[in-house]
């Protein structure tokens, strides 16, 4: 693994490399590892964070350096693109409906459902998890187990700047429909995004469970339960109210976790 890491840093470096049979060799690897899921660009670091794989990411973006456009044709459509489509599903254990897609370079776990959709090159989506019809998976995407992106969620990709984190949607979790969750967001183990909440970067949280709010950004605590919210923010021209996310409060812990979640959601009148 350290030398092909090592070649992968010095084409970076070096462009001129990528004509070098021993470098292309060592590309087609990683995207065949990630395809397989035995690399990630981005993994869980042991004390319960994330770290980014960023040379994994390097080896994404030089492939398309060295791949040719090239023409796909499934029945009577066409494609025409430098990255295959995925395929082996069966082999694999995923359920794939009429018009899923993912690309050569994304991994889906066993006993995954993709309805209608699409998952990018580079995302690792774990076992039993569901991406309902229209949701979208960006690049290197981390998606847990027995997670539900609901219809029309957009999960955002990065592949630069390298060093950025992904967005992570962890273990159980509940995205409902039409969420957005962008910018190397990390939504934590079984928490639940009602409908229509929106996620970035600088989209302030705000936990309203307690006595006084506690404010925060990019990381939604576990089993926390979110709906959209709007914060008044002073313009020049006055005062408005901007986007927000409102923590509601928190979806008890159980080992059933379809028990669990639909508890939540009656608690707390959430809409998904």
């Amino acid at each position: 693994m350290e030398n092909l890491k090592r070649l992968i840093e010095e084409a970076w470096d070096n462009r001129d490399m990528l004509s070098e049979a021993s470098v292309i060799d060592s590309i087609v690897q990683v995207m065949d590892s990630l395809d397989k899921g035995e690399l990630r660009c981005a993994e869980p670091d042991g004390n319960g964070g994330w770290k980014v794989n960023d040379w994994v990411k390097k080896a994404v973006i030089l492939n398309f350096r060295i791949q040719k456009m090239s023409t796909i044709e499934v029945g009577p459509f066409e494609f025409h693109d430098k990255i295959p489509l995925k395929t082996g599903y069966a082999d694999a254990g995923v359920r794939v409906v009429p018009h899923a897609i993912a690309r050569y370079g994304a991994y889906i776990a066993p006993d995954t459902i993709l309805m209608p959709s699409y998952v990018n090159l580079g995302a690792y989506v774990d076992k039993g998890t569901m991406v309902d019809t229209w949701a979208t998976v960006g690049s290197c995407a981390q998606i847990g187990k027995d997670v539900h992106l609901s219809g029309g969620v957009g999960i955002g990709g990065v592949l630069e700047p390298l060093q950025a984190a992904p967005v992570i949607i962890e273990d159980g979790a509940f995205i409902g429909s039409r969420c957005i969750v962008v910018e190397g967001v990390r939504v934590g183990t079984e928490a639940v995004l009602g409908a229509g909440v929106v996620l970035t970067s600088s989209t302030t949280i705000i936990d309203v469970t307690g006595e006084h709010p506690l404010e925060n950004k990019g990381y939604i605590p576990p089993r926390s339960v979110v709906i959209p919210g709007t914060k008044p923010k002073d313009f020049p021209a006055g005062t408005y109210d901007v986007p927000c996310a409102l923590i509601i409060g928190l979806r008890k812990e159980s080992t059933d976790r379809k028990t669990s979640l639909n508890q939540a959601l009656r608690e707390h009148s959430v809409a998904v």
